[in-house]
């Protein structure tokens, strides 16, 4: 998208928290639902083809478009809700751009220099994926502390930090993941098992269905996705 269409965007939602009365009742609180729902939608586009050569497949099936479009549905919620806090003095859609490029260039030191100019050539691409997802957490848990929001000492204890409203299967996931980027695992030695038999007879089978999170992590499965897409099967095939 050009600078001149989000430009664009932010003024139509200006003028429809000034002239249309639907929308000028529009609060936080009640657009969450529809934040949520459009996050879904384009999720659902998403998942709509294999991961496998998605790309091509998107692009010949139209998915590309649909995926497009519910983009635009998500970031007009940003413009939205930046539109809201804007009449209260709050921030406006630009201090949001500029919130998230600030912690970009913060968090990925590998790319950007403290200034948020790119690293030379000779500095950038000497850096793992593990590295990249260690020091993230690691200048998080940084940020935290000096916010006076977390002790330093009690790093690990920011894994458990989720919103409320996460699904429990990609909190469980996020979880798993976020313990693995610690320098020493809380969770414990990551499950070898490729199979993880679930005992209904046991009082605790929430531990067990964390179990069978951490494994399908340890294999790179999503358990949250492979849920929803089975349950798309399941409304197909009936």
């Amino acid at each position: 998208m050009t600078e001149t269409g989000l430009q664009r965007l932010v003024w139509i939602t200006a003028q429809l928290r000034e002239y249309c009365p639907w929308t000028q009742a529009l609060t936080h609180h009640q657009l969450t639902e529809y934040l949520i729902e459009e996050a879904y939608e384009a999720v659902e586009a998403i998942e709509s083809l294999p991961a496998r050569g998605w790309d091509e497949a998107a692009t010949q099936s139209g998915t590309y478009e649909e995926f497009r479009k519910e983009l635009g549905d998500v970031l007009f919620q940003v413009t939205l809700h930046s539109a809201i806090a804007e009449e209260s003095g709050a921030f406006d859609v630009h201090d949001v751009a500029d919130a998230i490029s600030e912690k970009m260039i913060r968090r990925n030191p590998h790319v950007f220099a403290s200034d948020g100019e790119l690293l030379t050539d000779t500095e950038l691409g000497a850096i793992t994926v593990d590295q990249v997802e260690k020091n993230w957490e690691q200048i998080k848990q940084a940020e935290k502390a000096a916010e006076g929001t977390a002790a330093p000492a009690a790093a690990s204890s920011s894994i458990y930090d989720l919103p409320p409203g996460l699904p429990a299967l990609a909190a469980a996931a996020k979880i798993v993941d976020r313990a693995g980027r610690q320098s020493k695992n809380p969770l414990g030695e990551a499950p070898r098992a490729t199979a993880i038999e679930i005992d209904v007879a046991q009082d605790d089978i929430g531990s067990q269905l964390f179990e069978l999170v951490r494994a399908a992590r340890a294999h790179g499965v999503d358990l949250e996705a492979e849920l929803r897409q089975h349950n798309v099967r399941l409304g197909r095939e009936t």
